[in-house]
């Protein structure tokens, strides 16, 4: 059932029910606290909870302490130090301390693609679960949040039920994130859905005592939060099918850059039109290096392996196109830089040699600090083996994506990276980068070309400046 939130007539269909602590309120653990973890836990202190985050790296959990957030959200930093402060929020490497503090545990923890295939590796799922379970010695609710294939919550319950005494009667729910890079603190405070799979009243009851916090917040702010009450596989798939057609529509526009490259249209102008159709919507719709990122590259691959498992791999055949259009655009981007340079591709791709390339962007978007599969940083690695000597500049990333490709060099400023550069490709839509004057920029550059990898620039701004331009999928 679908309960939009504030309503003007009761909820009899939700239970109130006791915490088994005794506190007025659930008090919740956060097992992992990495991006997702870490967010909830200080938002969830914010909204007046007593939590616990829990991580088994010590060095994070002492930074956290110290009021260091150890990923870059903005707005996350005062939120830490204001709920350490108040003493609503607190880390800890001790599961039984955890365990003890807890009415509601939520699982963070990353699902990151196996190494020996597409699907999702769930170690660190079955890890923290086990590792609570075993401490557990009063009912309790264990709530998967981290993005799974359906059929985990179940596998999850048998864990459980391996572990603790059936007499304790620990049950178990899932209740998907839907957290954007940039926009986590609001997503979490201010959610466009919360969705909950349950099997009981009391399980029911509890996560809506532990959602409690952002409907009083909706309801002081007159807005509506729907609230989506379903079953274990429902709630697995609803993010996993959220993340495939938000992948299929960005490869969408990608394809149609390929076709305007072709037949000489603008991709720009062609998301515009068909923007304004409400059944489309312009969202999402901005052609160029694709998506990145720690979420939908991995979990569209995950839900093919998973779907192929249960049989119905063939309704998910088009996830791998969706994937082959993503990848492609990071080659592209290599080829229109030779294009520009003058340099002929052979079977071997092009020879960047003896060429200084600036890439302004390392980060898979802006606002975050967050490498992983970033098209950007991918980019200037294949402009790097390509035989250029890269030149990198982020405003958050450097750090991560020094770590991640070594063999490139670091700027400390996008001056620095720009300075006797033969061709600059921007290729993270920072602000910085956008607002970029290019009769400044063009006064560094050995040569003025650049590459728009995120159409994000004013094309006749940067011509009129002496530039040649060239986007993504446009003329």
């Amino acid at each position: 059932m679908t309960i939009p939130y504030p309503n003007t007539q009761p909820m009899p269909a939700i239970a109130a029910v006791t915490p088994p602590s005794g506190a007025a309120r659930p008090r919740v653990t956060f097992l992992g606290t990495g991006y997702l973890g870490a967010t909830y836990a200080i938002c969830y202190a914010e909204l007046g909870y007593e939590v616990l985050g829990f991580d088994v790296d010590a060095d994070k959990i002492a930074k956290l302490n110290a009021g260091e957030v150890p990923i870059h959200e903005p707005g996350l930093d005062e939120l830490l130090r204001r709920n350490l402060a108040a003493g609503r929020l607190r880390f800890s490497t001790d599961i039984k301390e955890t365990a003890d503090f807890g009415d509601v545990h939520f699982i963070c923890v990353g699902t990151p693609q196996r190494a020996d295939g597409m699907g999702a590796d769930l170690s660190y799922v079955e890890a923290s679960v086990t590792s609570l379970a075993q401490h557990l010695t009063r009912k309790a609710l264990i709530v998967g949040k981290s993005t799974v294939p359906v059929g985990t919550a179940e596998w999850v319950e048998q864990l459980v039920g391996k572990h603790t005494p059936a007499d304790l009667g620990i049950e178990v729910a899932w209740s998907p994130e839907f957290l954007q890079e940039g926009f986590a603190v609001d997503d979490v405070l201010r959610p466009n859905r919360i969705v909950v799979g349950v099997k009981s009243e009391w399980a029911n009851g509890m996560l809506y005592a532990a959602h409690k916090g952002v409907f009083d917040l909706a309801a002081t702010e007159d807005r509506e939060v729907p609230l989506v009450v379903t079953d274990f596989a429902t709630a697995e798939l609803v993010k996993v099918a959220a993340n495939a057609f938000l992948a299929t529509k960005i490869s969408f526009i990608n394809a149609m850059a390929e076709v305007c490259e072709a037949a000489g249209g603008d991709v720009t102008q062609l998301a515009r039109s068909i923007g304004y159709d409400p059944r489309i919507g312009n969202r999402f719709l901005q052609a160029g290096l694709g998506f990145g990122g720690a979420c939908l590259p991995k979990d569209i691959r995950a839900f093919q392996a998973r779907a192929q498992e249960l049989g119905a791999g063939e309704a998910l055949r088009f996830l791998h196109e969706v994937d082959l259009i993503n990848q492609r655009r990071r080659t592209r981007v290599l080829q229109v830089a030779a294009d520009l340079l003058g340099r002929r591709s052979g079977p071997a791709g092009p020879d960047l040699s003896g060429t200084r390339i600036a890439v302004l962007g390392a980060t898979f978007k802006p606002n975050t600090d967050d490498v992983r599969d970033a098209p950007a940083l991918a980019v200037a690695a294949l402009l790097g083996k390509a035989g250029a000597d890269v030149h990198v500049f982020d405003p958050q990333g450097m750090e991560n994506a020094r770590r991640a490709v070594p063999e490139l060099t670091y700027e400390a400023s996008m001056n620095d990276a720009v300075r006797g550069a033969d061709l600059v490709c921007v290729l993270t839509e920072w602000a910085e980068f956008r607002n970029a004057d290019p009769v400044a920029l063009g006064e560094l550059v050995n040569g003025r070309k650049v590459v728009d990898g995120r159409n994000c620039l004013d094309s006749t701004l940067w011509t009129q400046a002496g530039w040649a331009y060239r986007g993504m999928g446009r003329p």
